[in-house]
């Protein structure tokens, strides 16, 4: 079995074949919620600093549109400048058991393409669906010993690329497996780079939907890769995992159901693996109606990531603090919400929530960690001024398959994050467009971008 021919089969099968009622409505959630990233996300840096440090590439102008320019620019240029912004306020989808963000880089990859080639909305949530099929796939493959050290929607991301942009370009099965084979040697994303400090984690993404779509291009063109660089025992599996990929399991009843229909999108705007104990707390603060000056301590215990990458109790910066339990879940219960306010810099210098986070632990729970990555859970004890302890085992998260946001709630999210970038009236005519449109969204220009294209 060639794991790698198996999926382009697959990836090619989705040129032309029916987009189901069910699959389109999924695929359109992930795009209102890759605009409502990218568009928060492409006034920050580090988008807004490639922007300019990388315009020198773009004079000559495309057909793709940048969200942080607001100018068309080459197909590659796009997808590494919207793929890094829709990472940048962490509220992106997940696939949870592949421990992966697909939307970041498969999205901004296909929407390149797609608005290169003048694609209609169909084309381009077929690509979506193809690439997130492929993407996922991979990453179920190589998982839970794969994130000891590899960021995945860095590694995994340009598959989900390469595969969507195959299919925009009309790629046979066989040209579609060279893409993917290419992929894969230039996949990379190291979890030291958002366990300290920096900018990196948001290129990530960034980098694999420009690498993906390069490899479809090219491989469009007749460059071809090592077909068995998935499962080779020098290949993508061996180097990135305990072993060379748990591929029946990863192609197991292929398409049932497809991974865009079992996304989670995130209800919190900070990891994902602090969301069960975020969700434990706001509810069990709910539930009894202390506030925060009743609590004596809390104790988080949660699977491994939750200790090894979110355990920050001394975090500072607004880029620590999005990975720090302490932080999130001492603002949780000050604020009743995590959502963009929480890292404004008078939020991340509150001696309130500072003065909180010294009695928030965190450790790694035996059942917890052995139900990843299929469920992300916690158990929290809240221990109170007047002796109560206070405990739930929360076994899922807000926004997961088993326990979804409403396409209500994913439109409230949309204009959370963008009317404050692009402005209300501009926010409310794209949501319509992404939910019921057959036309491509197109220029989507930020406030104040005319203003900051003059002064440049």
């Amino acid at each position: 079995m060639n794991p790698l021919l198996i999926l382009a089969e697959h990836a090619a099968s989705w040129r032309d074949g029916p987009l189901s009622p069910e699959v389109e409505h999924h695929a359109r959630r992930a795009l209102v919620d890759w605009f409502a990233n990218t568009l928060s996300g492409a006034s920050r840096a580090p988008a807004t600093l490639m922007s300019e440090a990388l315009a020198d590439e773009t004079r000559g102008g495309g057909g793709a549109f940048c969200y942080v320019s607001g100018k068309r620019v080459p197909v590659r240029h796009a997808a590494l400048i919207n793929g890094t912004a829709s990472h940048t306020v962490e509220f992106d989808d997940i696939y949870r058991y592949a421990v992966y963000h697909p939307g970041c880089p498969t999205i901004a990859a296909a929407l390149a393409m797609a608005q290169s080639r003048g694609a209609e909305m169909p084309q381009l949530l077929r690509a979506m669906a193809g690439g997130y099929e492929v993407g996922c796939r991979i990453g179920v493959a190589v998982q839970p010993s794969h994130y000891r050290f590899w960021h995945t929607t860095g590694t995994i991301g340009n598959f989900g690329a390469a595969a969507a942009v195959s299919i925009l370009l009309r790629s046979d099965a066989e040209h579609t497996a060279h893409a993917i084979a290419t992929a894969a040697t230039m996949a990379s994303g190291l979890q030291q780079a958002f366990r300290g400090e920096g900018m990196s984690k948001p290129l990530h993404p960034g980098h694999a939907a420009e690498a993906g779509a390069m490899a479809a291009m090219i491989a469009a063109r007749g460059v071809t890769g090592a077909l068995d660089v998935l499962h080779g025992p020098a290949g993508f599996a061996a180097a990135t995992s305990e072993d060379t990929g748990k591929w029946e399991k990863a192609l197991a009843g292929i398409g049932k159901p497809f991974a865009i229909t079992d996304m989670t999108f995130k209800n919190h705007g900070c990891c994902g693996h602090i969301f069960a104990a975020l969700d434990a707390v706001r509810d069990l603060q709910r539930e009894h109606g202390f506030n925060a000056d009743a609590v004596r301590a809390i104790a988080v215990a949660g699977y491994r990531a939750t200790k090894d990458v979110c355990d920050r109790p001394s975090a500072r910066t607004e880029q620590d603090c999005r990975f720090s339990t302490q932080f999130t879940v001492a603002t949780m219960l000050l604020h009743g919400g995590v959502r963009l306010s929480a890292f404004a810099p008078e939020r991340l210098a509150d001696p309130a929530i500072r003065a909180l986070m010294p009695r928030i632990t965190v450790a790694i729970d035996p059942e917890c960690d052995a139900a990843f990555p299929n469920a992300r859970s916690a158990k929290v004890a809240i221990t109170l001024a007047d002796g109560r302890v206070l405990e739930r085992h929360q076994k899922t998260r807000k926004g997961d398959p088993d326990a979804p946001l409403s396409d209500d709630d994913l439109s409230e999210k949309f204009l959370e994050l963008t009317v404050p970038a692009v402005g209300e009236i501009a926010a409310r005519k794209l949501l319509e467009q992404l939910w019921t449109g057959s036309a491509l969204p197109g220029a989507v220009p930020l406030l104040g971008s005319e203003t900051r294209a003059a002064a440049e």
